[in-house]
Order: structure tokens, then C-alpha cells, then sequence
């Protein structure tokens, strides 16, 4: 029962954090490091994952839990008093999806995670009070479906339209911490979380077992990082374009965000080609600049209202519609059934071909473990694949992964010695033993 009425203890203080935020918006909260204690740190160790790798400590979470009350009252006396030292995070490169360059993710201790789900709880509860409806990225009951099915169905309703892909060049390395820092402050002025935040700002990085200290940024893979980003650009861009943009534009404009990736839908060309100018302007204030060569104006105007549009144009009449990409999925004009243009999404070349990379890697690098174990291996990263892409028209994308997915496994089976080569009848029957999962399609959920 004791975790029990901690879970409620901590919910009720939320509740309450988030009720004070709503009631005074324009307010600076300056008393909300009292409400973590003992129960609200067990809460964020709960929410903290246990599976994730370990920081430059070493520490796996089995063994923080050894002594998880004695580690936890430690951590709340050094967290309130200002003691705490926040480690150095240990980075590490993953694959980006053009193959040719590598993402750093920042790792942090697992204590560190702990208290960092801590204040993110209290930060989270202030801020989704403040926070638009334009935004999707790391928030709680918020999802990159439903981010995509906001823009197919806005881009339906404006029969397309031009459609501005925005990114931000390295923006979690090149975000201003000094404009952060004054950005909280101007919502939350509590010394202990401020004092927490700077010291996570400012802790270092540790790679290939050198130390340094990056004058900018905030490290990826942080629990507080995606937070903090999300204030960041709370003020960089959404308030700005909801408050100062949309009210001078001609026509109807749409901004969907999830977290840095950026998308802007507009009625009128010369509304997005205004925006497009004064954008780099407005970011360039807050340390941002956009990416030249990823950036860009689509003419994504419905095939039939092109040609009405064109007034004899036989050039732009045409001309097929432009394509865009947002969250892995690529964005088309295609006819329905019922002989209908709509706005279609399938899975971006990129990102099937990481997959099926990813999976014909694995198979080679396994393909003298035993079949079943293979199997299960494969139905877990089909269904991880699956989980994400397998909505509402795109079944073709999905498919074509699945069968290409057992052509790979194919391949590397018949590797495994001279005479261990599979003939397709051989391959039929096995995959009959062992099947592969078969995609559910589902329908993007409503925000």
C-alpha cells in the first residue's frame, strides 16, 4: 500500500502544481521545489526506464535499487541543498538515416535520470498549461500520429496548398543556454529546479574517455532534454507564429511541431514566402539557423485545383504536385477508391531503407543461431516497424517490407554453409513453420 498512496500523494501534488499554472498563466511560480520528497522521487524512479545503458558511473539500475531508499534520501539531500553535482553525460554516435552521418545522443548516470524525471514532473505540470496545440513532441497523451494526422487533414481541408518544411540545423547543439535559462525563468523562479537545470546544462560530456565542456546545447537523451527543447521552442516559434504571424497573413496557416521537426501549412504562396523570409531572422535571435539544403517551399496544390489554377498553363497544368516528408512518412496526392484526390502517407524511402538495412545486418551477423531464435528475433523487429507504420494506406509500404524482410532472412540462411542453399519451395515451408508477422493497419488516432 505504500507505493500506492505515494502514487496518489504525487498525482494530487500534480494536480495541484498544474491547477496553480492554469489559474495564473501570466504568473512567475517561484515555490515548487517542496513538493518532491521522498514519494515524489520513488515516482520518478518508477517512470524511470531500467533497460537503458548506463552512464560514465556505470551504475546499472539493479544496483541502485540495492539500496534504493538509502540512494534516494541521499539524492533528495544533495538535490535540495545544492550539494548535488550533476555527472558529465557519456556520449555516444548512432547512424542518422542518410547512412552518412551519426546523431550524438548524450547518456546520463542512472541517478541523474531519476532526478531529472523528478523535475521534469514538476516542470511538465507548469508547462502544458502554457504549451499550444501545435506542438506533439514529448508530451504526455501526445504522439507523432496524431501530429501526422493533423497535417493530412489540414492539407485536405486547404486542398494542399504550399506546404514549408522546416529544419533547424543541430539544434539541440546549438541552442543558446543563457536564452533558456532567461526563457524558464520567466514562468518558474524556484532556486532549487533552476539551480538543477543550469548544473545539467553545464555538466560536460565524455567521449571516447576525453572530457569537455561544449559552450552551447543541451545534451540528447536526457529525460530533461525534450522538456527543455520544448520550452525553447514554445517561445522561439509557436507563440510567435500564433501571436505575431497568423494575425498578418492573407490566408489560413498551419504549424505543426514535434519536437525540432517543424512543418508550416499555408493557404497563400506569398504568406509562405513572407514567412520563409523573416523566418531565419526570428530564429537567428535565439541562436537557431535553419538548414539550407533541407528546408524548402512545396507546391503541394491539389492536381485538380492546379490545372483550374493554371488559367491555360499547360506547363503548370502539367506539373505534378510536390512531396514532402514529416516523421518518416512521405506525403502524396493520390485518388481514393471512389475516384477522390486525397492526401495519402506512406513510409519515406529512407526510412524503409534503413529498416530493411537494419534487418539484412542482423540476419548476417546471426545466421548460425538456431532458426527459432531467429524467428523471434525478427518477429520483434518486424512488429516494432509495424507498430509505428502500419496505418491507413499504406499497406503497400508495409508489405513490401515484410516479403523483402524474408528475402533477406532467405539469403543469409543459405549462407550459412555450401550446402545449406534455400530454395524458395524450401523457404515457403519454413516460413509456413515459422511466419512472419502480418501487419494490423490502423487509422491515425484523433488529437
Amino acid at each position: 500500500m505504500a507505493g500506492t498512496l505515494g502514487s496518489i500523494t504525487v498525482s494530487t501534488k500534480l494536480g495541484r502544481i498544474a491547477r496553480l499554472a492554469c489559474e495564473m498563466p501570466h504568473m512567475t511560480l517561484t515555490t515548487l521545489a517542496h513538493h518532491i520528497d521522498l514519494d515524489w522521487l520513488r515516482e520518478a524512479y518508477e517512470l524511470t526506464r531500467k533497460d537503458g545503458a548506463s552512464g560514465v558511473d556505470r551504475q546499472r539500475a539493479d544496483q541502485y535499487a540495492s539500496k534504493l531508499d538509502e540512494n534516494l534520501r541521499s539524492l533528495l539531500e544533495r538535490a535540495k541543498s545544492g550539494s548535488y553535482v550533476a555527472p558529465p553525460v557519456r556520449r555516444v554516435h548512432i547512424p542518422k538515416g542518410d547512412g552518412a552521418h551519426t546523431r550524438p545522443i548524450g547518456i546520463p548516470t542512472f541517478e541523474d535520470k531519476v532526478l531529472q524525471r523528478a523535475v521534469a514532473m514538476v516542470l511538465e505540470a507548469v508547462y502544458e498549461q502554457d504549451f499550444l496545440d501545435c506542438s506533439y513532441g514529448f508530451r504526455p497523451g501526445r504522439s507523432a500520429h496524431q501530429a501526422l494526422r493533423v497535417v493530412r487533414d489540414q492539407t485536405m481541408r486547404m486542398a494542399g496548398k504550399w506546404v514549408l518544411e522546416v529544419d533547424l540545423r543541430k539544434f539541440f547543439d546549438t541552442l543558446d543556454r543563457r536564452q533558456l535559462q532567461d526563457i524558464v525563468r520567466q514562468r518558474v523562479r524556484d532556486g532549487v529546479l533552476l539551480r538543477l537545470i543550469g548544473k545539467w546544462l553545464h555538466a560536460g560530456v565524455m567521449e571516447d574517455g576525453a572530457l569537455h565542456y561544449p559552450e552551447a546545447g543541451t545534451p540528447q537523451g536526457g529525460v530533461i532534454s525534450p522538456l527543455l527543447a520544448n520550452i525553447y521552442l514554445h517561445e522561439v516559434l509557436d507563440t510567435w507564429f500564433a501571436r505575431e504571424v497568423m494575425p498578418r497573413l492573407a490566408g489560413r496557416a498551419v504549424l505543426v511541431r514535434y519536437a525540432d521537426d517543424v512543418l508550416l501549412i499555408f493557404e497563400r504562396e506569398q504568406d509562405a514566402r513572407r514567412v520563409l523570409d523573416v523566418l531565419p531572422k526570428r530564429l537567428a535571435r535565439y541562436a537557431l539557423s535553419l538548414n539550407p539544403e533541407k528546408t524548402r517551399l512545396v507546391d503541394f496544390r491539389r492536381p485538380d485545383r492546379r490545372a483550374t489554377a493554371s488559367s491555360g498553363n499547360d506547363s503548370d497544368a502539367g506539373s505534378r504536385p510536390g512531396t514532402f516528408d514529416l516523421l518518416g512518412f512521405t506525403h502524396y496526392w493520390g485518388k481514393s477508391r471512389n475516384g477522390y484526390w486525397v492526401v495519402k502517407q506512406k513510409t519515406a524511402a529512407d526510412r524503409f531503407g534503413r529498416a530493411l538495412k537494419r534487418i539484412a545486418e542482423w540476419c548476417r551477423g546471426h545466421r548460425h543461431q538456431p532458426v527459432p531464435e531467429q524467428w523471434a528475433a525478427l518477429r520483434q523487429k518486424l512488429s516494432g516497424h509495424f507498430g509505428y507504420f502500419a496505418v491507413t494506406g499504406n499497406s503497400l509500404m508495409v508489405y513490401a517490407l515484410r516479403r523483402r524482410a524474408g528475402g533477406v532472412w532467405r539469403k543469409w540462411l543459405s549462407r550459412r554453409s555450401q550446402r545449406a542453399v534455400l530454395s524458395w519451395e524450401a523457404m515457403n515451408r519454413l516460413l509456413t513453420r515459422y511466419p512472419l508477422p502480418q501487419p494490423r493497419l490502423r487509422a491515425f488516432p484523433v488529437t
